[in-house]
């Protein structure tokens, strides 16, 4: 997932009556549980930072509640008393209009402050929230709009969290695990490869349900589509491994030349966090190094590997648009809420009419770029910085990891990563033209 936007369709939360018994409830679990993902962690591990696209914990949870001090109580709660007048240029990420801030890639430089006066922030901003939904200002629309975004930005860095944290003990020589280790692996191979058939026409895209979502899903339109195949489930390590060992990462003509320029700069091999050794392939993941399983789908690949793969395969990576067809096929949108498993998990045996492994196992490469859908217009003010500037240059990926939190996972929901970048948990779907 992308650094945490805080971003959001203004129009429709402001439209929406606030429930503040309900909302009050979510922001104060959605704290908690940014505290309870960094428990098993040391002072140590929250402040390192393992490379420029990772930010170190402590960062996270500090930034986290900037955005809730800067947003929400600054602006609306009269009374309010800022923590420390430099955490604004500490923990700020990209608001331009909010000040001069730290080099991202020099936040795991911050030893100071500690982590022990980051949680003492949180617990003052915690404070000030209850102050707020205490008054009659609190209990306002423009408020639980507010707060409703600040929900959504703190889960979004939770998946950061995690996978920053898997970036930082990837390099550790020890092979720390986050959390225990399964009993077994299953090293049983994948079933086969379906397809299922998508007619085409024209098909309304982007979120027009009821609920949150982020501003670049929207505004509701009409795309063409045209007939096409998916495959039914995730490309998994076992098919990754024969793509390696056909030579995949060393045949020039499988590659986008910008791709085949990275292969060759980085030494690229194989996924991320995978190592050969006279036992097999391993990979670390946050229950540690653990053998490569051969039916769960493929992560920690960039969108020029995902690419080489597919012409690999003679296939392709789908459209951003044929996959939300796919994803809302049927009577009812078929989705599943992540749950933070924190594993990819092999696809459920047997044969459906609906595509598996949509959500909760990894985020899959589209061949869309990342651009404004027709009528798009950012939200006014310093909140809506992030995502319209950054229309550029990237690639959407749809679905939802297995670090994704829940209400993260819906059909419309459009993230964006650089096509080199992979320390995600990052897959791939296949795609074909009918024949």
């Amino acid at each position: 997932m992308r650094e945490a936007s805080a971003t959001a369709s203004e129009t429709r939360l402001q439209n929406q009556n606030p429930v503040p018994a309900e909302l009050a409830e979510r922001l104060f679990a959605t704290r908690q549980h940014s505290l309870a993902l960094a428990a098993p962690l040391s002072p140590e591990d929250m402040v390192v930072q393992a490379m420029e696209d990772a930010s170190p914990t402590k960062w996270h949870l500090a930034h986290v509640t900037w955005f809730f001090e800067n947003f929400v109580l600054k602006p609306h709660l009269d009374s309010y008393r800022i923590f420390d007048d430099a955490f604004n240029y500490c923990f700020n990420s990209y608001y331009e209009a909010l000040g001069p801030r730290h080099p991202r890639m020099k936040r795991g430089l911050l030893t100071r402050p500690s982590v022990e006066r980051v949680l003492a922030y949180r617990a003052h901003v915690d404070d000030g929230l209850r102050s707020l939904l205490a008054t009659e200002e609190g209990k306002s629309a423009e408020v639980a709009r507010l707060i409703e975004i600040g929900i959504n930005h703190e889960q979004q860095h939770q998946e950061l969290l995690l996978t920053d944290i898997l970036a930082l003990f990837a390099q550790n020589p020890l092979d720390p695990a986050y959390q225990s280790s399964p009993s077994n692996v299953d090293l049983s191979e994948p079933d086969p490869l379906r397809w299922i058939r998508y007619d085409g026409g024209i098909r309304r895209v982007g979120h027009a349900a009821e609920g949150y979502c982020w501003d670049n899903e929207l505004p509701p339109h009409d795309a063409l589509v045209h007939p096409f195949k998916l495959a039914d489930r995730l490309v998994t390590n076992a098919e990754w491994i024969e793509f390696i060992e056909d030579g995949g990462y060393t045949t020039a003509s499988l590659w986008l030349a910008d791709g085949w320029t990275t292969v060759n700069r980085e030494g690229w091999s194989n996924p991320l966090y995978w190592e050969k050794t006279d036992a097999g392939w391993f990979q670390m993941s946050l229950h540690g190094l653990l053998p490569v399983a051969p039916a769960e789908p493929v992560a920690h690949v960039s969108y020029y590997e995902a690419d080489a793969f597919a012409r690999w395969a003679g296939k392709r990576l789908p459209t951003e648009f044929e996959w939300e067809v796919a994803a809302t096929a049927g009577e009812a949108p078929h989705k599943a809420a992540a749950t933070q498993s924190l594993r990819p998990r092999r696809a459920e045996p047997g044969e459906t009419k609906l595509p598996k492994q949509l959500f909760g196992d990894v985020w899959q490469w589209t061949a869309s770029a990342y651009l404004p859908y027709p009528g798009y217009k950012p939200p006014a003010g310093a909140i809506g910085e992030y995502n319209g500037k950054f229309m550029v240059s990237q690639q959407v990926l749809r679905g939802g990891s297995c670090a994704t939190p829940e209400g993260h996972s819906r059909p419309t929901y459009r993230n964006f990563f650089y096509p080199h970048q992979r320390w995600q948990f990052v897959g791939l779907r296949l795609a074909s033209e009918i024949d």
